[in-house]
């Protein structure tokens, strides 16, 4: 039997388990279970012990920098974001990785969008800090917008181009002076998500002159960004997407499994199903 979970607090929402659960069905493997270890950041250092008996975890919100300091050592993901969202037991040692981008990535590749030409991002905190570190590594002429007075996140991004030999040359504008097309259109900020699904970080004039848009909010399914953009005859991706392919990502880390995309496919779809009857 093979343990594995989920690290986190709160884990209210979380979808985890269900993609995990259909992950192994896929991946042909009975002998499992998935649980929950629903810690605080105070609970962590007594309850790690718990934690690292498993074969493989997951770790969300708020530990995926805490968790650096008990295990053994990091991917280059993980190094490269200081932040861990999957630790596999290799060898007797725990190492941490990053599968949140490589879910991005893998999203885009599945959609048939490319990472590159000219890219406007919406927010760069969190994961969001990461997909533009990504672009950036892609060769990416990028734009990012964040509010007047949010500007000092970009930073980060413009500091890994220097010091990797990248071009730090990135756009950084308020939302009210986006303008231009762009090949990718990404929102990596919570405007959109539930509740208010009304609101868009971008005009339907920018979304229009867009080649693709990426969206990494995943509830509700499809955003009013991506509403927009189908109008238009754009294609888009939501966050569902993202949070399976990372998931998907994990189980090639731990055991080296394998997946159709179509199954893939199946288990996004699936899971926006399960969200809705939430």
């Amino acid at each position: 039997m093979k343990h594995y979970g989920l690290l986190g607090y709160p884990l209210k929402h979380t979808m985890s388990p269900p993609i995990h659960q259909r992950l192994f069905e896929l991946e042909g493997v009975s002998d499992f279970d998935y649980t929950l270890k629903e810690y605080s950041p105070e609970e962590l250092p007594e309850k790690i012990g718990d934690v690292l008996a498993l074969d493989g975890f997951n770790i969300t919100i708020p530990h995926k920098v805490a968790i650096i300091d008990h295990i053994d050592g990091l991917a280059d993901s993980a190094e490269r974001y200081n932040s861990v969202n999957c630790v596999a037991k290799k060898d007797g040692k725990y190492i941490g990785y990053n599968t949140d981008c490589d879910g991005f990535l893998r999203s885009l590749e599945a959609a048939g969008a490319k990472l590159s030409g000219d890219v406007l991002q919406c927010g760069c905190g969190g994961v969001g800090r990461m997909i533009a570190i990504e672009a950036v590594r892609h060769g990416a002429r990028l734009t990012v917008s964040v509010p007047q007075g949010f500007e000092d996140t970009v930073e980060p991004v413009k500091e890994y181009a220097r010091a990797n030999g990248f071009s730090d040359d990135i756009k950084v504008v308020n939302p009210e002076n986006i303008s231009g097309k762009f090949d990718l259109l990404i929102n990596a900020s919570p405007v959109g998500m539930f509740p208010k699904v009304e609101a868009c970080p971008v005009s339907e004039e920018i979304i229009s002159g867009c080649g693709f848009v990426f969206d990494v909010i995943y509830n509700p399914e499809k955003t009013k960004l991506m509403q927009t953009a189908e109008k238009h005859g754009i294609k888009t991706c939501g966050g569902m997407a993202m949070l399976v392919w990372q998931a998907v990502v994990a189980h090639e880390i731990w055991s080296g499994a394998k997946y159709n995309d179509s199954d893939i496919a199946e288990l996004i779809a699936d899971m926006h199903k399960l969200m809705a009857e939430k």
